[in-house]
C-alpha cells in the first residue's frame, strides 16, 4: 500500500470511495493522528486517482458518466487473487487439500504430514524429522498447516488467513507475506513436533504469528498504516490462553494444537519486532 494523502477527519468521504471501487481502484481509509489517510495498492493507478481526486475536490459528479460497457467485469472469485494473490493460493490451496481428503483419505495425510506414516500390522509407524530431511522431503516442514479434519477447522483458519495475510500483502508485497507464512509455519509445526506430536496439521499456527506480526507494526509503526482492533487480539490471546488449560478439554478441545499456535506466534512476533524498527523499509 501507498500513502497518497491525508485528508480531515470530518470530510465525507463517500463518493470518492464508491467512484474509486467503480473505477477498480484498490485503496483503503484509515484512521491518521492528521485526519484519514488515503492508500493506494497499485502505483500504476496514480493517475487515474489523481484524476479523480481533482474532479472530486471540484465537486464534479464523479459517477454520472461512469459506465461499465467499456470493459467487462472480472469474476468475483478473481477479485482476491488480484487483491492479495498470494494468501489467495494459499487459501485455494488448503481448500483442494481439504477436497482431496476427503477422496483419498489418509494417502493425502501421510504425504503431508511432519514426518511420514505407515501403517505395520495394523498400527501407525512413524518416521523421524532428520531422515525426512536428509531424505529431501523438505515440504514437511510446513505441510501441516495446510490439513484441516473438519469444515469449521477450515473456514476460521481461512477466514484468519485472509484477514491478516491479505492486509500485510497489500502494504509489503507478495514475496514478504511468503516468506512470513512459511517462517510461521515452519516454527509452529517444529514446536508441536517438539512435544513428540505427529499426527497434528492446521493453519491456526500462522494465524496467530500474522496477528502479531500485525499488531506489533500497527504499535511501532503507525505510519504503515496496519490496523487490528485491540478486542480482536486480546480475544485470540484470550483463547490461546484458554486452549491450553484443562478446562478447554470439559468443551472437547483437548486436541488443539497449541504448541503450534504459540511457536507461530512467538516467529510472528519476532519479525513483527524485527520489521517494525525505524527506518526500517516497508517494501
Amino acid at each position: 500500500m501507498y500513502k497518497i494523502l491525508i485528508l480531515p477527519a470530518d470530510v465525507d468521504v463517500r463518493e470518492l470511495r464508491e467512484a474509486l471501487w467503480a473505477h477498480h481502484i484498490g485503496h483503503q481509509f484509515t484512521d491518521d493522528p492528521q485526519g484519514q489517510a488515503l492508500w493506494l495498492a497499485d502505483p500504476d493507478q496514480q493517475e487515474v486517482l489523481k484524476q479523480l481526486l481533482i474532479r472530486w475536490e471540484r465537486g464534479d459528479a464523479l459517477l454520472v458518466n461512469h459506465t461499465v460497457h467499456s470493459a467487462p467485469r472480472s469474476p468475483a472469485w478473481r477479485i482476491p487473487f488480484r487483491v492479495a494473490p498470494a494468501t489467495a493460493v494459499v487459501i485455494s490451496l488448503s481448500l483442494v487439500v481439504f477436497g482431496l481428503m476427503g477422496v483419498l483419505g489418509d494417502i493425502v495425510v501421510s504425504l503431508l504430514t511432519i514426518v511420514p506414516v505407515e501403517l505395520a500390522a495394523g498400527s501407525p509407524v512413524f518416521g523421524t524429522l532428520q531422515e525426512s530431511v536428509s531424505s529431501g522431503q523438505i515440504w514437511r516442514l510446513f505441510s501441516p498447516v495446510f490439513l484441516h479434519f473438519g469444515w469449521m477447522h477450515l473456514l476460521f483458519n481461512m477466514l484468519w488467513l485472509w484477514v491478516f495475510g491479505s492486509q500485510i500483502e497489500q502494504r509489503q508485497g507478495s514475496k514478504h507475506v511468503v516468506v512470513l507464512l512459511l517462517a510461521t509455519a515452519i516454527g509452529g509445526n517444529l514446536a508441536q513436533y517438539a512435544t513428540g506430536t505427529v499426527l497434528f496439521g492446521g493453519m491456526s499456527g500462522v494465524d496467530f504469528g500474522l496477528m502479531a506480526y500485525v499488531w506489533l507494526m500497527s504499535l511501532r509503526r503507525p505510519e504503515s498504516g496496519y490496523f487490528i482492533p485491540r478486542m480482536l487480539v486480546v480475544l485470540m490471546l484470550g483463547w490461546l490462553v484458554f486452549a491450553m488449560t484443562s478446562v478447554a478439554g470439559l468443551f472437547g478441545l483437548g486436541n488443539v494444537a497449541n504448541e503450534a499456535h504459540l511457536g507461530g506466534l512467538v516467529v510472528g512476533l519476532a519479525l513483527g519486532w524485527y520489521h517494525s524498527r525505524p527506518g526500517q523499509r516497508l517494501r
